[in-house]
């Protein structure tokens, strides 16, 4: 006996039959008659063909199952070399300082198909964005509430650059930062695994605290480390959380010491001192040094792993790129220098004498302050990176004739 539904259901489906392509016919055919099998009482027999032909029923046809697509040159040129998939690449806090110098590298690779989450707030950072070609700006909160709806909402990605993070290591507000830098970074980083994805993330040489327990990326227990700041803690946390869960090894962390280079002047008081000492220099004709507080070390003579932008990118997307990689990797040059050796190269690239002041250390920063960093590099090097760092001179010099003195950003 004829249902009267089913009647006005294969009237309404010739109907639209006519109307299709003669390629898509048989496919939608094809369907019908499993719609229609469904309609009947199967036998014991066929339960499990009935389950299978209802899955197929409601799920989209697949990608793979259509006609290959014609890559266009800039879609092969669109890929990571050496990752563990090809596709689109995600850089959170893209229009920040280490993750516009990424993307202006992905673009001298060829890849643009790329899209940045950021926090674009009132201050100039997205002029970093100008000469940079992306698919996409999006809000930073905006991504991971869609992601967490929708984790393909945005596609697939063959490589995620977490680069996003309040980096003030003055920011007192311990809750912001577990929200804006622990929290987000699992979730992410969740997202990033399921997807296949290949996950870096901004650690920092903040973990260490104040050394005491060495500054070696490999065999050593992170619970020994004490970060002096919250901002140390919150990275610290999420470096933690990847070994509990047992996905260190499956994700590249990088341990960035003393960055400074082009596309960090919306920084504020977080720029580096070659960028604040330029202007020093400019309006004032010296520079503003801290003194020391430890007998260990005389005014100007604290040490840091000053280490260029480019040097910092350089071995960013070589771990990126070489899957092997895994766990934890120091970003500097391994070869500390004093305040004194950077404040007398700013002053020979801008051809002058040296006139260097000594101020008081704010006292709310006396105790988190680290007097000595050194990145030690040789898991870096292990991976295969042999190219060398530049010298401190040098790259001051280029910092400060190609960018601080033409106003100028990376990719101009």
């Amino acid at each position: 006996m004829s249902d009267p539904l089913w009647d006005i259901y294969d009237r309404m489906m010739a109907a639209l039959q006519k109307r299709m392509p003669p390629s898509w016919r048989h496919r939608f055919f094809s369907r019908r008659i499993r719609h229609v099998s469904l309609h009947e009482k199967p036998k014991a027999s066929l339960e499990v063909r009935e389950v299978e032909e209802v899955h197929e029923l409601y799920t989209p046809i697949p990608i793979s199952s259509l006609p290959p697509k014609r890559e266009t040159e800039k879609e092969r040129a669109s890929t990571l070399p050496g990752a563990p998939t090809t596709g689109n690449v995600l850089v959170t806090g893209g229009a920040g300082f280490i993750g516009s110098a990424v993307i202006e590298a992905l673009n001298q690779k060829g890849i643009e198909r790329i899209l940045v989450a950021d926090f674009l707030g009132t201050d100039s950072k997205w002029k970093n964005l100008n000469a940079l070609k992306v698919d996409d700006v999006v809000c930073a909160d905006h991504f991971l509430n869609e992601i967490k709806r929708h984790p393909d909402h945005f596609g697939k990605f063959s490589a995620v650059f977490h680069l996003g993070a309040c980096s003030a290591t003055t920011e007192a507000n311990a809750s912001y930062l577990l929200e804006n830098n622990y929290a987000y970074t699992k979730s992410l980083c969740r997202w990033a695994l399921a997807g296949k994805s290949r996950f870096v993330y901004a650690s920092s040489a903040a973990t260490y605290g104040d050394g005491s327990q060495g500054m070696k990326d490999q065999g050593t227990n992170l619970h020994d480390f004490r970060p002096l700041n919250m901002y140390g803690y919150s990275k610290h946390l999420f470096d933690l959380w990847a070994r509990r869960q047992g996905i260190l090894d499956r994700i590249v962390g990088l341990k960035y010491f003393n960055v400074f280079g082009p596309n960090e002047y919306h920084k504020g008081d977080m720029r580096s001192l070659v960028c604040k000492a330029y202007e020093q220099i400019v309006s004032t004709g010296k520079i503003k040094l801290f003194k020391s507080y430890n007998p260990e070390y005389k005014d100007g003579e604290q040490v840091r792993d000053f280490v260029y932008i480019k040097d910092a990118v350089a071995m960013t997307m070589h771990l990126a790129t070489t899957p092997e990689a895994g766990g934890l990797y120091n970003i500097g040059t391994g070869k500390p220098r004093t305040w004194l050796d950077l404040a007398n190269a700013i002053f020979t690239a801008l051809d002058r004498e040296p006139e260097i002041e000594f101020i008081d250390m704010p006292e709310n920063i006396r105790g988190q302050y680290q007097y000595h960093t050194s990145a030690n590099i040789a898991r870096l090097r292990d991976t295969g990176y042999k190219k060398p760092a530049m010298k401190l001179e040098e790259s001051i010099r280029d910092y400060v004739k190609n960018y601080l003195f033409p106003g100028k950003y990376l990719g101009d």
